[in-house]
């Protein structure tokens, strides 16, 4: 049996053992999430920008083109966009360094959606002179004239999408190319005054 002295120190020594695990636990515990502040201190410097720094890494603002024309109207209307020192962007040559066309509509064939309608986006804003034209593919009708409206936006790095041209166009005829418009934009997406005509230029060949 043992003696009231022997119980009494192998408690002690029991706590004692308790005591210095628990002490051992929470300095490691504290240990650990001190490296992990650390570690997020260091690591902060090359997480954040400063607002220069997102400016600069922020995609300069897009040129959108838009073609409408009636729905009911079963009719292959194409958009071509051709950018300042760029080649034409249409239905045949779908993208170039500045400009992609997005969606190439064939009038009611193959078109769940039920609207009639192409769009081109640029990749950021090229300062120059700018061309818009709309092109009947197909065959028209007898009699009927297709309207179209084409609408160009302009969205830069400092605000958000806004209207700066709108026209519409009349096509009556297959293979028949208008140019809805021709402007120039400064690099900051402004539109430069007087410079909107509506002169001629073919932007599809062969026809």
């Amino acid at each position: 049996m043992r003696s009231s002295s022997s119980v009494s120190a192998v408690w002690a020594f029991e706590d004692f053992e308790s005591d210095s695990s628990g002490t051992v636990f929470r300095d490691v515990l504290m240990l650990a999430l001190i490296g992990f502040v650390a570690m997020v201190i260091m690591l902060l410097p090359h997480i954040s920008k400063t607002q220069e720094e997102v400016e600069e890494y922020t995609p300069p603002g897009n040129v959108v083109v838009e073609m409408h024309w009636p729905d009911e109207l079963p009719v292959d209307v194409d958009l071509w966009v051709q950018a300042p020192n760029d080649i034409p962007v249409g239905f045949w040559n779908q993208g170039s360094p500045h400009f992609n066309l997005l969606r190439d509509d064939l009038g009611l064939e193959g078109d769940a959606s039920g609207r009639n309608y192409e769009v081109s986006y640029s990749r950021g804003i090229i300062a120059g002179e700018y061309t818009v034209n709309v092109h009947m593919y197909g065959k028209v009708p007898a009699g009927v004239v297709v309207p179209v409206r084409v609408i160009v936006s302009v969205k830069s790095k400092y605000d958000s999408l806004r209207q700066i041209l709108e026209t519409s166009v009349e096509l009556q005829r297959r293979n028949q190319e208008e140019t809805a418009f021709r402007f120039r934009l400064t690099a900051d997406g402004d539109l430069v005054p007087g410079s909107v005509t509506t002169l001629r230029r073919r932007l599809v060949t062969g026809h």
